[in-house]
């Protein structure tokens, strides 16, 4: 009589689920720092003498050591030979080391200590970057801002090693079960890091009345702590499975070099990096700017300071509700009962009426930016199922583009002539900022599931680094441009500044952020272009990325002599 299989910790569901719910965990505490800055930028500027160009250049650090040291490339080396349980643990401390640098460069005690002196006194001139124009310092850099950066790229090393890891994690432990419900889960949890972030984040700054931007960061710094332990209990749970199983680690191919040749000889390859690159470049520094452009674009009326709205009572409330509106649009989309599911969906669209409301009357550029990820939690599994069944990504692409455009363009010419209106200024940003979230969910669903149409699936993982390695650079460079363009196009408040006219509490919410919004614009249309010439190479060249990514075989056969015969 054979012997029945003993089931793995990956058979049981409440395992498998804990196995994501700590992996997708630790991300959402990693997305929460990476804007923990975003929305105190005025804060930044009044304490700390962040002008927009040291704000700028801080933030495009992130990535300077994934795209110059190419760090990127190693961190999937080492997630081949290392293993997933190592490089989650790695990955985890990495990010606390960045972290704590990045606080402590905030904190009072380091602008009374030798350090400050030290870095005011060099990193001025770094040789062969200053000529190349790729230094992340400059003379004049506030030493906090060096130090910052400094820690913000042990970070971005960390958080991008985070990424991959936890992708190749949740295949192991969900491949052949309910995989794509796994990564939507893990990237709407994620997202909502974004809004959690932008709700708390000034709380803490403001808390009990003495503002300081070193809480926000410690916040963030101790969430950090959270995610390493959570790391280290996926270590434990993955090699409990390995020992179950008697299997190796799954590992990915590493990044070979002679795999170039094949992926840059793709011109599809190239007009999907290319929009990839140009897409994200207009999201997430976007981000990092866009509480301080509300603020600047919309007239907030200073609220008693015993007013009930300013207090962490409703903060926590509303935090509450966000949570519900993303997870009831969330749920909706897998309820089978139609009742349920309409019902989940009317939850879901008066918690975020209700939301609104109350951001509306906290006066909050950080509560009004929040609902950003909030339509694109709801949607993404829409599309995604869209795509598998329907196909169409190429259209998508285009679609999500001009969406961005039109977003963007809103908040450059439109929101600003709302600027007396606080109730139709405040709606315009709430409908904008929505639509951009959906655009936010457009690109993503269409885009990354059409990579492997466009390269061997041997090559796929090479593919999907070297795109990472493009997209960084747009991460790098754009926060740095977008800061050096509103300092540019707003010379008279700098001088404002410096003759005593204007204080750095009112400089910081006065900028017009006019030109900088055109040039993201600038990008959506750049990236409207490729996706239409990515529709007609695809029509010619037969890519399938018009058709569903879900066929029948003798489609998939057909389709593939089509190409061949190209």
């Amino acid at each position: 009589m054979a012997q029945p299989i003993a089931a793995t910790l990956r058979d049981k569901a409440s395992m498998r689920w804990l196995a994501l719910g700590l992996l997708a965990g630790a991300m959402f505490c990693s997305y929460i720092f990476m804007d923990v800055l975003s929305p105190i930028k005025d804060l930044l500027q009044s304490t700390r003498g962040w002008d927009s160009t040291a704000f700028g250049t801080m933030q495009g650090s992130e990535t300077f050591l994934n795209v110059f040291i190419f760090f990127l490339i190693f961190a999937g080396i080492i997630l081949d030979k290392m293993g997933v349980r190592f490089t989650a643990v790695l990955s985890g401390a990495v990010m606390l080391v960045g972290a704590t640098i990045n606080w402590y460069a905030l904190t009072d005690s380091f602008l009374s200590s030798g350090l400050h002196t030290w870095f005011t006194d060099n990193l001025n001139y770094i040789p062969g970057f200053d000529e190349l124009g790729i230094s992340p310092f400059y003379k004049g850099m506030p030493a906090s801002a060096k130090l910052s950066a400094i820690g913000f790229m042990i970070f971005g090393c960390g958080v991008e090693m985070a990424g991959i890891t936890v992708s190749r994690g949740i295949v192991k432990w969900f491949k052949g079960r309910e995989m794509a419900l796994a990564m939507g889960s893990e990237m709407a949890l994620a997202r909502l890091g974004v809004a959690t972030c932008m709700i708390f984040s000034p709380m803490f700054a403001k808390m009990g009345g003495d503002i300081s931007v070193s809480r926000s960061v410690a916040f963030g710094v101790v969430l950090l702590m959270i995610a390493l332990i959570m790391f280290i209990v996926y270590f434990v749970m993955d090699r409990k499975l390995d020992s179950q199983t008697h299997e190796a680690e799954e590992k990915d191919d590493p990044f070979k070099i002679s795999d170039l040749g094949k992926i840059l000889s793709s011109l599809g390859f190239w007009l999907v990096a290319l929009l990839c690159v140009l897409y994200y470049s207009a999201i997430f520094p976007f981000q990092k700017y866009a509480v301080n452009m509300l603020q600047c674009n919309i007239h907030f009326d200073p609220l008693p300071s015993d007013s009930f709205w300013l207090t962490e009572t409703v903060t926590y409330i509303q935090y509450v509700i966000m949570l519900v509106v993303a997870a009831a649009a969330f749920a909706g989309n897998f309820a089978k009962n139609t009742a349920v599911k309409c019902g989940l969906f009317i939850l879901s669209i008066v918690s975020l009426v209700v939301y609104c409301w109350m951001g509306y009357m906290q006066q909050s550029a950080g509560a009004i930016f929040a609902v950003f990820p909030l339509l694109a939690v709801g949607i993404t599994p829409i599309l995604g199922k869209f795509v598998d069944h329907k196909g169409k990504a190429a259209s998508m692409l285009v679609l999500g583009s001009l969406l961005l455009i039109g977003c963007h363009l809103t908040f450059a010419f439109i929101l600003p002539q709302f600027k007396d209106n606080a109730v139709l200024g405040v709606s315009i940003a709430y409908i904008t900022i929505l639509v951009l979230g959906a655009s936010f969910s457009l690109v993503p669903a269409s885009l990354w599931p059409s990579v492997p149409k466009l390269v061997d699936a041997k090559i796929i993982g090479s593919a999907y680094a070297l795109i990472f390695w493009i997209q960084n650079i747009g991460l790098w460079l754009f926060p740095m441009l977008i800061g050096k363009v509103l300092t540019s196009t707003n010379t008279d408040i700098e001088a404002q500044v410096a003759s005593g006219q204007m204080t750095p509490e009112v400089a910081s919410i006065s900028y017009n952020y006019t030109w900088a919004l055109v040039m993201l614009a600038c990008l959506g249309a750049a990236a409207l272009v490729i996706g239409l010439f990515l529709k007609i190479v695809d029509r010619k060249k037969h890519l399938g990325l018009e058709q569903p990514n879900i066929r029948p075989s003798a489609e998939v056969a057909e389709s593939e002599m089509l190409a061949a015969e190209e």
